[in-house]
């Protein structure tokens, strides 16, 4: 057996997975936002009731985090956990006296669906998850690569091009980091909110956008848009397959209305098109991902203090 735990803002999230992946347990605590202290106790808590469940005190358990980590140090650097400034796996190597692998959220997603999920047997496999933000991660041969400072794929801090703004209508709009007309105002689940205000005057959630008809014209803004982040992970990774994860994923024929938006920006006809397909295994990827990384044994992610 192996453990996964994915460690987000609102919750600590544990399961348990037999030899074929497949989930056997899971439990979900609140995430203590205190202190590091608090949060660390939660999360040998989890990591307790893993190794109880599975009978093993040596049970191979590995953690995925929201955020950055730095590969040197392994310090984490998120906004929404207490974690941050610190390192999980020296915390973890003191409380138990051995190595836990620690990786980004977004890259352990895409390994997730990179062994057994819709990106099986892709060569390099972007994983991409629109929700209330963005983030992406990166798999080559179905291993996680070096990511220089420990970054993953930060494609939602790019900014949204300039023809792709006039085309639609829509205006530079502020981001969280500080700077102006960052993809990630456009194409998560909050953004495609925005497009809506700006075009229709109507506030509705993502969802409820999908469900109704007079919004087509927003879902096709918002498209045109998307595609462009598409677009720039084609020309930038060069993946096969693009897998959609998060709540905006979920919207029905999403992949489809991706897929034909990205292909009239093709550069050219030698350049080979992108699969965009949605995940296979939804809530649970992150935690799975991770749990393929402990299941092979190998502890180095990016997080070297976990080694």
């Amino acid at each position: 057996m192996i453990g996964g735990i994915d460690l987000g803002g609102t919750k600590i999230e544990a399961r348990l997975f037999d030899e074929g992946l497949e989930t056997l347990a899971v439990q979900r605590v609140p995430t203590p936002r205190g202190s590091f202290e608090a949060f660390m106790a939660a999360l040998t808590g989890q990591i307790d009731w893993l190794i109880a469940r599975a009978g093993d005190p040596a049970l191979p358990v590995g953690l995925s985090v929201a955020g950055v980590i730095d590969p040197e140090t392994g310090e984490t650097f998120t906004s929404n956990t207490a974690s941050s400034g610190h390192s999980i796996g020296a915390a973890l190597r003191a409380h138990y006296g051995r190595a836990f692998p620690v990786a980004n959220d977004c890259m352990a997603f895409t390994l997730s669906e990179a062994h057994g999920g819709a990106a099986e047997g892709a060569a390099s496999a972007v994983g991409l998850i629109l929700g209330t933000g963005v983030g992406a991660g990166h798999v080559l041969d179905g291993a996680l690569p070096p990511r220089h400072s420990g970054l993953a794929v930060e494609i939602g801090h790019v900014g949204m091009p300039a023809r792709a703004l006039e085309e639609t209508g829509l205006p530079l709009l502020p981001c969280g980091c500080g700077k102006l007309g960052c993809m990630e105002n456009y194409v998560s689940g909050t953004g495609l909110a925005r497009i809506a205000q700006h075009l229709t005057g109507r506030e509705m959630t993502a969802l409820e956008i999908a469900a109704d008809p007079e919004m087509e014209p927003v879902l096709q803004a918002w498209a045109r848009l998307t595609a462009e982040l598409l677009y720039t992970l084609q020309l930038t990774l060069a993946p096969e397959v693009i897998v959609l994860g998060g709540g905006v994923s979920q919207m029905p024929r999403v992949a489809e209305r991706l897929s034909a938006a990205l292909a009239p920006l093709s550069l050219g006809p030698f350049l080979k098109p992108t699969r965009i397909v949605t995940a296979r295994h939804g809530d649970s990827s992150g935690a799975r991902g991770m749990a393929v990384l402990a299941q092979a044994g190998a502890p180095r992610t990016t997080d070297r203090e976990t080694t």
